[in-house]
């Protein structure tokens, strides 16, 4: 049976060129996104501005002892002190300090500030002047002062921690990684970011002869029990870049959920390509059953062919496969989803997996398209052929009602769920929604032929009742033809209005939230918390509010302990966290107290959300966790209302600024007074900036702004994933169009024989295709409709999701256009050639 197989391969080309596609798309798919997950694992981040020292020391991001594991999302500073402390260590050449400040220039844009010392590590090497030796002196990176059009003498003004100040460059320097670098006395350096007896990294040099490893092992065990790692190799990358530990676990379920949704759409794809080419085979297996083949035979038969096309089409795969993985993570660094410091890491367990995944499709796929062959008997083979009397099976029902179940629990899930939420839970539903309809296909099919037919066969005559006779006879053919459709359809609709939705929703929680008529930022990164009761002194002023947006973590009230464990310690709640001035907040933002006072923020207290502050009463002392992982005890002095899944905490900006990785105040929110024009006050408040250098005001459009670039991030993850997704959707609906055309040709050729025109055989295929998309698009509004009305509930309050309705009309118009033009583009190349000349042509 193997050997008929192989030999069976070149006289159903169209059907085996078709399920070839489908394979090697799909394991291509499914290896690029294996190859990310990997990636994800490995999260290492070779280091570039780093990359000398063999060994660095920084502060542990990692929130030890929890469940799950979290990460602190400002950065953690070290005690400066360390750096003496390991240089004594045996076998340690040398330990250099690295401090890193934002900064920008007085008559340019922003740049990174380091001390002198940093520039070892890279390192940077002057190519004009001298080093900074003394205060009042800087170095610029070659680059940048080539597009300043500076040298060295010069004088320029740095805008750094709220201050400007003047100097003299003393030379320029030149690197690996020369970018937007100045660099100042070490001592200076620290005092003007307000960071003296704290840095960032150490990097450390071991002595000539010492082993690496053997250097890194005795800095961690001094370092043991403080919150410092210690690391090697491609990890230094996140030292650089903490992000890397905050944002480089998220590919991990990023690339899971994404490899997840194309494995399962791969298996619809292969199933019901395969499906319909197996079926269109049902003479030729019911003549192999009249003269004595085995069901056994008959299923080694179907198997050996996918089989061998199985292995060939997921072999080709492997070498484009990995490439697509690695474009993946670049285009979600470029859209700035991930760090762009993570590097591809994939070894061989993706291939396996990607191409272990591809055959067990294949080959489960064309088993279950086997089995109606294999099960018929002898002496009702030819009229099973004919007839197709067994179009579905108690089985497929029984599976098909599950998935019905399944779907129903997980729309109870998403409706329930949180706003931001939400979206998780919906993704995971509409796949198993497109699978209960997939299996129940045949019977849907079935209904809406049955209620189709009559006022089709009306339309225009005998071309369209036969094309009805067709669709009712052959209801299994036509439901393979069927899923493609309503996969591309149902996936399109759901997940465009899925993140229209999602957007939708944060957009309303933000302008809600939003009353300030004014922002005031600065271009060198921030503003001191005193400039608040100066801009709320000025003329004009109603209100204004300091704003410093981080996370934070309600911890258990008993202490987390050491030895409970990661996998038993307790979980703290992560909660979005507020720094504000109290004076004002009533009028620039809509916080108000559920209970207690918003103006009893001062010292250290706290306003948790309503929901959060259940077990708890005003003047509770709640334990708790800032950004950079300072334990705190804030005073509970109020509760606030807020939507769903956007409850943020409120914390006195005093309390909040010093751990934060700037150490000042983002931006200030000002409400003009009753009769003021905001574009006056604006020009009013920018007469500050003779005392508070590099500020900026601007409208609330620049607020709007910044949500739209947060939202248009997670908006462009989204549509890779739908255009990867859906266009592999497609590409099987074009794929499996062509073949249930094409395999017809004994039935045109018939058709031609007995008189039927080659204008009547278009309109009956018109007929057909137009029942096509129609059931197909049905059925992806019924997956998309399932989908999106519960998390449309869960974030808009409504049923019916965000976005425009142009959408759904461009989807529908694509999908029926695109079934149309390929059935018809098809079946009008089969009737090219003459009747008699297509007599000859074999089954």
């Amino acid at each position: 049976m193997i050997r008929i197989a192989l030999r069976t391969l070149r006289f159903h080309t169209g059907g085996f060129i078709a399920s070839f596609v489908a394979l090697f798309v799909g394991a291509v798919i499914i290896i690029g996104s294996g190859g990310l997950l990997e990636t994800g694992i490995h999260n290492a981040a070779p280091p570039h501005r780093l990359a000398v020292a063999p060994i660095v020391v920084t502060g542990d991001q990692r929130y030890e002892y929890t469940q799950q594991e979290l990460v602190f999302p400002e950065r953690l500073h070290m005690d400066a002190g360390w750096a003496d402390k390991i240089a004594k260590i045996s076998g340690v050449e040398a330990a250099v300090p690295d401090l890193s400040f934002p900064a920008a220039l007085a008559e340019g844009g922003p740049v990174t500030g380091h001390g002198w010392s940093s520039a070892r590590l890279s390192p940077y090497r002057l190519t004009d002047g001298t080093a900074p030796g003394a205060d009042g002196q800087i170095v610029l990176g070659e680059n940048l002062a080539d597009r300043a059009g500076l040298k060295s003498g010069d004088r320029i003004q740095l805008l750094v921690h709220g201050a400007q100040r003047s100097y003299q460059v003393s030379g320029l320097a030149t690197g690996p990684d020369d970018g937007e670098d100045v660099f100042l006395a070490d001592a200076e350096a620290a005092e003007v970011a307000d960071r003296v007896g704290t840095t960032d990294n150490i990097g450390v040099f071991p002595a000539s002869g010492a082993h690496t490893q053997e250097v890194a092992a005795a800095v961690r065990e001094l370092v043991d029990g403080s919150p410092v790692t210690v690391l090697t190799g491609d990890n230094r990358g996140r030292a650089e870049d903490p992000d890397v530990v905050a944002d480089g676990s998220d590919l991990i379920p990023l690339a899971a959920a994404f490899g997840g949704l194309s494995a399962m759409v791969t298996v619809f794809v292969v199933a019901s390509t395969l499906g319909l080419s197996i079926q269109q085979r049902q003479r030729e297996m019911a003549l192999l059953r009249t003269i004595g083949a085995t069901p056994g035979q008959l299923r080694r038969l179907v198997l050996g062919e996918t089989l061998f096309l199985a292995i060939v089409a997921t072999g080709l795969a492997t070498f484009p496969g990995p490439r697509f993985g690695h474009w993946l993570l670049n285009a979600f660094a470029d859209a700035g989803v991930v760090p762009e410091s993570i590097a591809y890491r994939a070894g061989s367990v993706p291939l396996i997996v990607g191409v272990g995944t591809a055959l067990l499709t294949a080959i489960g796929s064309a088993y279950i398209a086997a089995q109606s062959a294999a099960r018929t008997r002898p002496t009702e083979a030819l009229a099973e052929a004919t007839l197709q009397r067994r179009w579905f099976s108690a089985f497929r029902l029984i599976l098909g009602l599950l998935c019905l179940a399944g779907g129903a629990a997980l729309a109870w899930g998403t409706a329930g769920s949180a706003g931001p939420d939400a979206a998780g839970v919906a993704t995971p539903a509409a796949m198993v929604w497109a699978a209960a309809f997939g299996l129940l296909g045949p019977v849907v099919v079935r209904a809406m032929v049955a209620v189709l037919r009559r006022p089709v066969s009306k339309v225009s005559g005998l071309a369209d009742e036969l094309a009805a006779h067709n669709a009712r006879a052959r209801t299994g053919r036509l439901a393979s033809a069927v899923m493609p459709v309503m996969l591309a359809s149902g996936l399109a609709v759901g997940l465009i209005y899925m993140q229209t939705t999602q957007s939708d929703g944060a957009q309303r929680a933000f302008d809600e939230n939003l009353r300030a008529d004014v922002v005031v930022t600065s271009a060198s990164g921030g503003l001191p918390l005193g400039l608040v009761d100066m801009i709320r002194r000025q003329p004009g002023v109603a209100a204004a509010s300091a704003q410093i947006p981080t996370t934070g973590y309600l911890e258990p009230d008993e202490p987390m302990r050491p030895s409970e464990g990661e996998d038993t310690g307790p979980q703290p709640t992560e909660l979005s966290m507020l720094g504000v001035t109290p004076q004002g907040l009533d009028r620039t933002t809509a916080y108000h107290a559920a209970a207690g006072s918003l103006t009893a923020l001062n010292g250290d207290s706290v306003a948790l959300p309503a929901t959060y502050a259940k077990d708890r009463e005003l003047g509770d002392l709640v334990p708790m966790r800032l950004g950079d992982g300072t334990r705190v005890r804030l005073k509970l002095v109020a509760t606030v209302d807020g939507k769903r899944g956007y409850e943020t905490a409120l914390v006195p900006a005093s309390v909040l600024v010093g751990h934060t990785d700037g150490g000042l105040v983002p931006q200030i929110l000002v409400s003009a007074a009753a009769g003021t024009d905001p574009a006056r006050l604006s020009a009013s408040l920018s007469t500050l900036a003779k005392e508070q250098p590099g500020l900026q005001v601007t409208g609330r459009e620049v607020l709007e702004a910044a949500q739209a670039d947060a939202d248009d991030t997670q908006a462009w993850m989204a549509y890779l994933v739908l255009g990867v997704v859906v266009g592999y959707a497609t590409l099987a609906l074009v794929n499996t169009q062509v073949l249930a055309t094409t395999e017809r040709r004994k039935e045109f050729m018939l058709q031609r024989l007995i008189g039927a025109t080659r204008r009547q055989v278009l309109q009956m295929m018109t007929v057909e295709a137009s029942l096509v998309a129609l059931a197909g698009i049905i059925l992806g509004l019924l997956v998309a409709g399932a989908t999106l009305v519960p998390l449309s509930i869960s974030v808009l309050g409504t049923a019916l999701p965000g976005g425009s309705p142009w959408v759904l009309v461009a989807v529908v118009a694509g999908a029926a256009a695109l079934t149309l033009a390929t059935t018809l583009l098809a079946a009008g190349a089969v009737l090219r050639g003459r009747p008699g000349d297509m007599a000859g042509i074999e089954e």
